[in-house]
């Protein structure tokens, strides 16, 4: 009898052990199942990419100016004082005496001119004068604004230092006084004493003037800053003195067919050949 109960509860034993192995193995199943159902989460939120910066304009960049009034004052007449913006954040012109260049920078309506350097001759008392107080005002300029063609520079008071009329930069119907030329030997000499080389640019595409000797004429097309110069035609006659002065003709009329590109700056103008080399420089005739 005791054998027979001690089989029997060795075999509830061995059927409990049986349902909870079952009881485990369909729990696991079920938790891979519904691990495998499970919708992942969704991946983590990026920022939106922020918006590109707006490009930044110079207004001034390629513009060209003329002094036309300073410190409330009409300008000097007989002289031309300039102000050229580059793209390449350069700044140059003429005070009426010397030549300058330097930095600028412009942000709105920001305006500041970074230090000038400038050749250094000597004019008039009167030109000095105004050439100084020209550079005192570039230095002092914190603003700008242009309005009806006219650009208006303006102490960090809102002031106004100095205003100019837009730049011309068309030769037609002007006249010139030729300081140097290349004489074809990789140098710009000038005009030899007791000669004077003269240039005229017609409004009828016409270029004449004397060329020390002789008289030239022929045509010229000039395309923003892009000019073409010639054949040119020359009288024949022949002059001993001063020494070499045929010699500088002859330089002179082939540097005036090199030039392929004008660099007008006020009262000075300089022609250049496609390569930038000087050709000739000329001051506007009184």
């Amino acid at each position: 009898m005791k054998e027979i109960i001690t089989q029997q509860r060795r075999a509830r034993r061995s059927a409990g052990l049986r349902t909870s192995a079952s009881l485990f193995a369909i729990g696991a199943a079920s938790a891979l199942v519904l691990a495998a159902c499970a919708v992942p989460p969704p991946p983590p939120r990026q920022a939106a990419p922020a918006a590109p910066a707006a490009p930044t304009t110079n207004p001034l960049a390629g513009t060209s100016w003329t002094l036309a009034t300073l410190g409330g004052q009409p300008a000097l007449q007989g002289t031309t004082a300039t102000l050229n913006f580059g793209a390449d954040g350069r700044a140059s012109g003429t005070d009426g005496c010397n030549a300058f260049s330097g930095s600028y920078e412009v942000s709105g309506d920001a305006l500041k001119f970074g230090p000038l350097m400038g050749t250094l001759m000597a004019c008039e008392a009167s030109v000095m004068a105004q050439a100084d107080a020209f550079r005192n005002a570039l230095e002092q300029t914190a603003r700008f604004a242009v309005a009806n063609d006219t650009l208006t520079l303006q102490d960090a008071n809102s002031a106004a230092l100095a205003s100019f009329a837009p730049q011309r930069r068309e030769l037609a119907g002007t006249n010139w006084v030729v300081t140097g030329y290349n004489n074809g030997k990789q140098a710009v000499v000038g005009v030899l004493e007791g000669t004077e080389l003269a240039v005229s640019f017609g409004a009828d595409g016409r270029v004449s003037g004397s060329s020390g000797c002789n008289n030239f004429t022929g045509s010229f097309t000039q395309t923003g800053d892009a000019i073409e110069i010639g054949p040119l035609a020359s009288t024949a006659k022949m002059c001993a003195n001063p020494e070499g002065i045929m010699e500088q003709e002859a330089q002179f009329l082939q540097a005036m067919q090199s030039a392929k590109v004008i660099q007008l700056d006020g009262d000075r103008l300089t022609l250049r050949t496609a390569d930038g080399a000087t050709a000739v420089t000329l001051r506007r005739a009184p």
